[in-house]
């Protein structure tokens, strides 16, 4: 196979664009450098389809090897034909490869095997070939041998028999047609246990559905239902029509042995090709779901790790409990902790005037701007709290309720410990809370990013395959944005491009001993970071303040010198760069060509973009051009909500059958997919991210069940909607 013509085929680019970037990853550069400064060798391909290239190549390499590893197994038993070599080469999956091979895999003892060692391989070849004009008997006379316990005729036609079942098991084109008949036809059942622990699962008392059209998260609840032992699955085929199909393939017509062979292939078909074929159908089912339920997980994430930071405000973060009270935190503009406290204003305290008390001393000693509060335990009891005190302050403050999901697992974390050794676990906790308001990325990457919750199933899934693809996410968010090298933690930088948590915490190292950094070529000092990784790292790391204002841009440090000619081509310098003049740049360059201005400084066009927009706005962050956190200066309970009211929310998670909507209240309202837009869509992602504020109206409320549906497309629409559980 010719990879790379594959692969451009696939990803529709061209063939040296291909090459390129098989080159490029070869040479060990990450995806975020590949796709922001190689553009001119890949036609500016974005870090996503990248990513999804080398995924492919990791799949076809491992492809190409399997094949190679085949061939020379095949031949090693010297069994290869001309045949079987073809079909190697037109075949397109792993799953295809293995086919081929099965015949000949060394296997454990089977019917067949013990058969064979008996001598009966040959009667059954000739049987098998429906030909000789004899009767069984009297053909199988030949090969009763009593050494061999084979002691009479119907032994060793039984005998024949196993053998013939395996060959038939064994079939690659058998097996490829019943694989397709069953992924369109065969239907997934399940019953439910008896037990009242199972009653999560009643969905799936009397189920049925045909696996073709089943969705991801169906499988993946179903198979959750049977490891805990709450589902009985199975999966239901057309036994007729498969017995037809193998029939087809295996009988020849007017051939001898017909009754026989009928009896084999039923054989074969319920003690080898079934239930085979069926766990075969379940597991790929399972890798399909899985991998949508990763890519699920990998849509939220990267909204939820971009989310815009609330900048140069002082933080009040709470972590709400009710037994041990309300652990506060207060943070500076720059996340430095100020101070810490406990308050208890929730049961069995209720200690609202002295809470009070601490909070408002806590909000003018510091000036705090918001109040960051966890959406876990005691979460809607703290915000009553937090709503009542705010309208009673003489300083305009805010809050918000932020997903505090792995908040816990990060205070109690080495990273944690070494972040803040000398405050206790639940102090950790309040500060993580307030920081994820201040900067959601900067906290999130210090926690592994399976424990976020914005997915669903992660826990299930191939732990390998989503640490990947999740760790490339965070890769992908937190080079876009770029990182401050002066400030940055060290689990900041280790997700920069080139850079591992060694050398990372060498950077960190360095600048304790030597100060902050002056400038990116001071980087190379650094412990174990060489060329390669500085070549890899330099352009996301940026150094504010300093006396070379590229070093506070995305420009390469390897695009400085054409940066500078192109400001000396329109009788410009660095120093233009912080006033108006630069904005006339772009103007400039559409007078000239930007063909000719980019030739004449010695890069591509897309470099020149990219130069010309971080010239126009120096140090940009690129968050800052989505919408601002929704803070909030009130709160409303469930009970306080009517059918058709029209509210403001923030979208929390998508999933496949819709998304959960913060409207303000402690439980989140569920938009089905149905309920998200006029026009058709296969997912909720098509038209929603988290952390997109969304006008919403409430159709349903379940006051007992604690739900509330909602809908974005029946917004500005008057009707009559069908009330359903809005009363206890």
């Amino acid at each position: 196979m010719d990879i790379a013509k594959a692969l451009s085929l696939e990803f529709n680019i061209q063939l040296d664009y291909a090459n390129n970037i098989i080159d490029l990853l070869d040479e060990g550069c990450t995806v975020p450098f590949i796709a922001r400064y190689r553009k001119e060798m890949h036609g500016s391909c974005d870090d996503q389809k990248i990513r999804e290239f080398a995924d492919r190549l990791e799949y076809l390499r491992n492809f190409e090897k399997r094949r190679e590893d085949i061939v020379r197994l095949i031949t090693e038993q010297e069994k290869m034909t001309p045949e079987i070599m073809a079909n190697l080469d037109k075949a397109l999956t792993l799953t295809e490869l293995e086919d081929i091979y099965r015949p000949f895999k060394p296997k454990r003892q089977t019917r067949a095997t013990i058969a064979e060692a008996k001598g009966l391989k040959p009667l059954a070849e000739i049987i098998f070939a429906q030909k000789d004009p004899r009767e069984l008997e009297e053909i199988a006379k030949d090969f009763i041998n009593e050494e061999k316990e084979v002691v009479d005729t119907a032994s060793a036609l039984a005998g024949a028999g196993d053998i013939i079942a395996e060959m038939i098991s064994d079939d690659a084109e058998i097996r490829k047609l019943l694989r397709e008949f069953l992924a369109s036809s065969a239907q997934m059942v399940t019953t439910l246990k008896p037990g009242e622990k199972y009653l999560i699962y009643q969905t799936y008392e009397n189920y049925k559905e045909p696996v073709a059209k089943i969705p991801s998260h169906r499988i993946l609840a179903i198979n959750r239902g049977e490891k805990d032992d709450c589902l009985k699955v199975d999966v239901e085929v057309n036994q007729e029509k498969c017995i037809e199909i193998i029939s087809n393939e295996v009988l020849i017509k007017d051939g001898r042995f017909v009754e026989f062979l009928n009896n084999v292939i039923l054989d074969s078909y319920e003690r080898l090709v079934l239930p085979s074929l069926i766990r075969e159908l379940r597991t790929s089912l399972t890798d399909v779901a899985s991998e949508q339920a990763i890519k699920m997980f990998e849509v939220n994430l990267k909204p939820l790790l971009m989310q815009p930071p609330l900048k140069d405000k002082v933080i009040l973060g709470i972590d709400p409990g009710y037994r041990t009270g309300c652990k506060v935190a207060v943070i500076d503009q720059n996340g430095n902790v100020l101070d810490h406290d406990v308050i208890k204003p929730t049961p069995p305290h209720n200690q609202i005037e002295k809470s009070e008390e601490i909070i408002e001393k806590l909000v003018k000693k510091y000036n705090v701007d918001a109040i960051s509060i966890g959406n876990g335990t005691a979460s809607k009891e703290s915000e009553i709290f937090v709503s009542n005190l705010i309208k009673k302050l003489s300083r305009k403050v805010e809050y918000m309720v932020v997903n505090e999901a792995g908040a816990s697992v990060y205070s109690a974390s080495k990273v944690g410990q070494e972040e803040f050794p000398d405050y206790d676990v639940t102090t950790r906790g309040a500060i993580s809370i307030a920081r994820r308001l201040q900067d959601p990325l900067a906290e999130l990457i210090k926690i592994d990013v399976k424990s976020i919750g914005v997915g669903q199933y992660q826990h299930d899934m191939p732990q390998k395959r989503l640490t990947t693809v999740l760790d490339g996410v965070v890769e992908d968010c937190v080079n876009a944005v770029g990182v401050d090298l002066n400030t940055a933690s060290y689990k900041l930088l280790e997700h920069i491009s080139g850079l591992n948590a060694g050398i990372a915490k060498n950077i960190v190292a360095y600048r304790k001993e030597n100060g902050k950094f002056k400038e990116r070529k001071e980087l190379l000092k650094v412990s174990k970071l060489g060329e390669k990784a500085f070549v890899q790292c330099a352009g996301f790391l940026r150094i504010p303040n300093e006396k070379n204002i590229l070093d506070n841009t995305g420009v390469h440090p390897e695009s400085y010198d054409a940066t500078k000619k192109l400001l000396k081509m329109f009788g410009m310098t660095e120093n233009d760069i912080t006033n108006e003049n630069i904005q006339n740049l772009p103007r400039l360059i559409g007078a000239k060509g930007e063909d000719s201005v980019a030739e004449a400084c010695g890069i591509g066009v897309p470099t020149l973009n990219d130069i010309v927009k971080e010239l126009l706005k120096p140090g940009r962050d690129i968050r800052d051009d989505l919408p601002k956190p929704e803070l909030r200066s009130d709160v409303m309970s469930i009970e306080d909500l009517k059918v058709g009211m029209v509210m403001k929310g923030t979208v929390r998670n998508v999933i496949d059958f819709g998304a959960f909507v913060d409207i303000g209240v402690h439980q989140d309202g569920l938009v089905h997919i149905s309920e998200v837009c006029d026009r058709y869509i296969k997912h909720p992602s098509e038209e929603l991210t988290v952390g997109q504020v969304v006008e919403v109206k409430i159709i349903n409320i379940d006051l007992q069940k604690q739900r509330i549906g909602l809908s974005i497309k029946r917004v500005g629409v008057d009707e009559e909607i069908v009330v359903v559980n809005e009363k206890k």
